[in-house]
């Protein structure tokens, strides 16, 4: 072969190489994000979507992470875990995603955690709240970085407590979170006021999806408890408190707790249909925090989809930060790393700095809660008072000894 033919084809195959490696560095980083997109709690992964939309634009006009730009798909968990674990197995061995993200549903997210080693994705929950799935469910590709149950009931405790309220009950969802709910804000209640009186069987659980509260209204109506915790939410919290207001539940002088009743999605849905007076608790109340990145966050939500951000948002929102902090660390985008990037990374966020605990991968957060005041009519919702922004530290238990990362 002459060295000129030699040097051509030569040439040709460094051009190949340069514009494959050109185009392997042009692919972008691949989310996968599984939430609720059908059913009466829809809104919840809509919020989600736009969040982690707001988030993806904001890194991607910086320059993306790495040289690489981010993208994302959210696909319909259905509420069924089944469906998820489907869902997750397509985007992971089909569309190649990098890292993972989602989950509304406490049932889901039990059903699929146990199958994401078998994925070997970083995997970030956002919102199902049971704490499972960093406990005797954990390993090390789950992380969560929202509010979960123990932590949210810690709060909710705190706060019944300083009621008066001594007899208490609750209406929930049939499913882990409701259970769990109550478990959980028992056992912190007792702590707190020992003379508490549980209302073992005075409590309702009705399905998830249901549609007539009534039976479970009445009940509790009857039983006359001095308390309620309810664990309610999406639209199945919508429903309830309206028909409630047609019994003319909230005038019986209960002290009502609502776990996640200052969900923007329930209040925008009730307007002044939620009543005033009573307690709501969420992951994240936008006009609870006065920071900087607070501040540019709720300005930037309410331009891009003019509406408050909702918990949902937030967390999606933070989900794509806290990938790109880690791939930052990393250097790299290999699942492995990525996870010894995360695990006991801090991240500043509207909350303030959030770091996920190295032992069982859940954020050290803590819920706020906050009485119905008057309706923001700028914002067409409810407005809270006498907020209370629980310190992560100080609500979240040791590490669960059956968490084996």
């Amino acid at each position: 072969m002459k060295a000129s033919t030699r040097s051509t084809l030569l040439a040709v195959a460094m051009a190949a190489a340069f514009a494959a490696g050109s185009a392997q560095a042009a692919d972008p980083i691949r989310i996968g994000g599984i939430y609720l997109m059908s059913g009466s709690a829809a809104s919840y992964g809509e919020f989600a979507k736009q969040g982690a939309t707001l988030a993806i634009d904001e890194i991607n006009a910086q320059g993306g992470v790495l040289g690489r730009q981010l993208s994302i798909q959210i696909e319909d968990s259905q509420g069924k875990a089944a469906t998820a674990i489907q869902v997750a197995r397509k985007m992971v061995y089909q569309d190649n995603v990098d890292l993972m993200m989602g989950l509304d549903s406490s049932g889901v997210a039990q059903g699929l955690v146990p199958v994401l080693p078998e994925l070997g994705k970083p995997f970030m929950i956002t919102h199902a709240a049971t704490p499972d799935v960093t406990g005797k469910l954990c390993n090390k590709y789950t992380f969560r970085l929202s509010v979960n149950v123990n932590q949210n009931m810690m709060g909710a405790a705190d706060i019944a407590a300083g009621t008066g309220a001594v007899k208490w009950t609750t209406i929930g969802p049939d499913y882990a979170f409701g259970h769990q709910s109550w478990e959980f804000f028992s056992k912190y209640l007792k702590e707190k006021k020992p003379d508490a009186v549980l209302m073992e069987d005075q409590l309702a659980f009705p399905r998830f999806g249901a549609e007539d509260f009534t039976p479970f209204i009445n009940s509790v109506m009857e039983s006359k408890p001095d308390g309620i915790l309810i664990s309610l939410w999406g639209g199945d919290l919508v429903n309830f408190v309206r028909q409630a207001n047609d019994r003319g539940f909230f005038k019986q002088g209960f002290k009502v707790l609502m776990s996640v009743g200052a969900a923007t999605e329930v209040l925008t849905a009730l307007g002044d249909q939620m009543p005033a007076d009573i307690w709501l608790g969420t992951r994240y109340w936008y006009g609870s925090w006065d920071n900087p990145i607070n501040t540019k966050f709720v300005e930037a939500y309410k331009k891009a989809w003019n509406q408050p951000p909702s918990y949902n948002a937030e967390g999606a929102y933070m989900a794509v930060y806290s990938f790109k902090d880690a791939i930052e660390k990393a250097g790299a985008v290999e699942p492995d790393k990525i996870i010894a990037a995360l695990a006991g990374l801090t991240v500043p966020a509207p909350t303030g700095d959030l770091t996920f605990r190295a032992g069982d991968h859940q954020a050290l957060i803590g819920p706020t809660w906050g009485l119905t005041g008057a309706m923001n009519e700028a914002d067409k919702i409810r407005s809270l008072t006498q907020l209370h922004n629980f310190e992560g530290a100080s609500v979240t238990p040791p590490v669960d000894p059956e968490c084996k990362l």
